[in-house]
């Protein structure tokens, strides 16, 4: 193993509340008489893409909105609870960056979020984790389609210089999972408190706790 790839802003600490709070503001400031319950949200995440899962509601409502001005605003208001109600590192991020330190693995932050939202996360942690921590993050500045597309995997391990085999990949979510399979990056599944109930068919394993051991003895199949 000589890369550990974090693969959302949820792999690396717990935003999906925050996420849900940040489009339940969202529609009320657009008029819009919708609201997600965690169950509504939960069945929403099998899903990547925070404008197509507003697309696809005002297409389930039969509604005219615009879904990219809706989510343009739920992406500003979820940075905003980010300076109010911090999060912390999921269990195990710490070890596992500090590893990476030790054994020399590179480390990247592979999303297909904007870049203004890793940075209000990586800005809430500073006193865990910052930007200096990885050697490449890749945003949806860097990559015109989003997961399950293996666009942001393929960017980051051409940046880094690494092939896919010797690549580790953490991942909250199913298409999260698929994008790293579909690069050939073995990739263990870390639900968040959202996606524990989906299916990580494609993740080579998955835990509830992020641990060294899982990292290197994967790294090592």
């Amino acid at each position: 193993m000589t890369a550990l790839l974090f693969g959302s802003l949820s792999s690396v600490a717990d935003t999906s509340e925050l996420q849900r709070a940040a489009y339940n503001a969202a529609f009320a400031e657009h008029g819009l008489d919708w609201h997600w319950d965690r169950d509504d949200y939960r069945s929403r995440l099998g899903k990547a893409g925070g404008e197509t899962r507003i697309a696809d509601e005002a297409a389930a409502r039969g509604e005219d909105v615009d879904a990219g001005a809706v989510h343009a605003t739920k992406s500003r208001i979820f940075r905003e609870n980010l300076r109010s109600d911090a999060p912390v590192p999921r269990p195990g991020v710490l070890e596992a960056l500090q590893a990476a330190r030790t054994h020399g693995w590179k480390t990247g932050f592979v999303t297909t979020t904007s870049r203004e939202n890793v940075l209000a996360l990586l800005g809430a942690l500073e006193s865990f984790v910052g930007a200096n921590d990885f050697d490449v993050i890749v945003a949806s500045d860097q990559v015109g389609t989003p997961k399950p597309d293996p666009a942001a995997y393929a960017y980051a391990l051409s940046t880094l210089g690494e092939d896919a085999s010797s690549a580790v990949a953490v991942e909250d979510n199913p298409d999260g999972v698929r994008a790293a399979a579909a690069a050939g990056v073995s990739c263990i599944a870390f639900p968040n408190e959202n996606t524990a109930d989906e299916e990580f068919g494609e993740a080579a394993r998955r835990v509830d706790r992020l641990t060294v051991d899982d990292l290197t003895a994967l790294g090592a199949a």
